[in-house]
C-alpha cells in the first residue's frame, strides 16, 4: 500500500502544470515587489498591486487540473475525487509559501491587514481551483485552463467595474465597508469550497434503457 501511494503521488506530480503555476507566481511576486518602488504613491497602490498579484497566481491555479492524459487515467481504480484532492494537497504548500513571500515583499507600513487580505487570497485561489474542478466534471476538455484563465480575468474586470456598491468586495482599507466586505469574502470562500467539493465528485451515470425494436 505505501508503495502504491508513492507511485500515485509520483504520477500526479509528473502531470502537474508546474511551469504555468510557477510563471503565474513569478508574475504575482513581481507585482507585489512593485510596492517597494512606488515612492509616495505606495500608500494607495500597495493594496491594488497585492490584489493584482493574487489574481495573477489564481490565473495559474486554474491550470491545476489540466491533464493531457485525462481520458487515459479515467479508467484507473483511483477515484477522481482522490486524484483531484491529491493535486490540491500538493499545491497547497506552494501556495502558502508564495503568499508568504508576496506579503513579505510589501513594506510593513504599507501592508494591508494580513488576516483580511489573506481571506481574499484564499477565496480567489479556492474559486480558481473550484472552477477547474467544475470544468473537468462538466466537459471532456483535457486542458480547460486557457478558457478558465480568460474567464477569470474577465470576471475580475467585471467585478471591479460593475459590482454593486452595497455588496462591495474590493474596497480600500480606510473604507467603512472594509469589515462587511470581508464578511462577504468569507461567504465567497465557503461557497467556492462547497462548489469545488461538488465539482470533484464523480458524475452520476444515467442508465440508458434499451429501446424496443418492435412497437405496437
Amino acid at each position: 500500500m505505501p508503495r502504491l501511494r508513492r507511485e500515485l503521488v509520483g504520477a500526479v506530480c509528473r502531470t502537474l502544470p508546474l511551469g504555468l503555476v510557477g510563471a503565474a507566481g513569478a508574475t504575482g511576486l513581481l507585482m507585489a515587489s512593485l510596492t517597494r518602488a512606488t515612492g509616495e504613491a505606495g500608500e494607495w497602490l500597495a493594496l491594488p498591486l497585492l490584489r493584482a498579484a493574487i489574481l495573477a497566481f489564481a490565473m495559474g491555479l486554474v491550470f491545476l487540473l489540466d491533464d493531457p492524459a485525462r481520458h487515459t487515467t479515467a479508467t484507473v481504480p483511483t477515484p477522481r475525487p482522490v486524484r483531484i484532492a491529491l493535486r490540491v494537497a500538493l499545491v497547497v504548500p506552494v501556495a502558502v509559501a508564495w503568499w508568504t513571500a508576496a506579503l513579505l515583499l510589501v513594506p510593513r507600513d504599507l501592508r494591508p491587514p494580513v488576516a483580511d487580505i489573506t481571506l481574499e487570497a484564499a477565496a480567489a485561489f479556492a474559486l480558481a481551483v473550484s472552477a477547474a474542478a467544475v470544468a473537468v466534471r462538466r466537459s471532456d476538455l483535457t486542458r480547460p485552463g486557457p478558457r478558465l484563465a480568460a474567464g477569470l480575468l474577465t470576471s475580475a474586470m467585471l467585478v471591479l467595474l460593475f459590482w454593486p456598491g452595497r455588496w462591495a468586495l474590493l474596497v480600500p482599507v480606510e473604507d467603512e465597508r472594509w469589515a462587511a466586505a470581508h464578511d462577504r469574502w468569507a461567504v465567497v470562500l465557503a461557497g467556492a469550497v462547497l462548489v469545488g467539493v461538488l465539482g470533484a465528485v464523480e458524475p452520476v451515470r444515467r442508465w440508458s434503457w434499451p429501446v424496443s425494436l418492435g412497437r405496437g
